[in-house]
């Protein structure tokens, strides 16, 4: 089992930054991914940026240029950088764990939230 706990997020203006963080918990040794998404009211969820194991990053198109995730593995957690925040960024936020063995873990989501 592993357990993540996000924190972060809140209110930005357009322009604006904010930061998430995700700290995973138990049985880590088998982790293949770690990675962020996003998802509105009524629709699914959307990959918003994802850092392998060996420190390979994928980036959704829409957050390229603007996004960094990164990963601090001796306390096995994971940030996502977000600059020049748009209000189409306004979103729950939902950390995201992979095992090796294709198994899904998910935080209990994060609202981002960018407006004037």
């Amino acid at each position: 089992q592993v357990r993540l706990v996000e924190s972060g997020g809140g209110l930005a203006q357009p322009g604006g930054s904010l930061r998430l963080s995700c700290a995973a918990s138990g049985d880590t040794a088998s982790m293949d991914s770690m990675g962020w998404y996003r998802q509105s009211s009524g629709l699914g969820r959307e990959l918003v940026a994802r850092i392998l194991v060996g420190g390979g990053r994928r980036y959704a198109d829409s957050v390229k240029g603007r996004f960094t995730i990164s990963r601090d593995d001796a306390n096995m957690t994971v940030y996502l950088q977000m600059s020049l925040l748009k209000p189409d960024d306004t979103d729950v936020y939902y950390c995201n764990y992979v095992t090796i063995g294709g198994k899904n873990y998910w935080g209990q989501g994060t609202q981002v939230t960018v407006s004037a």
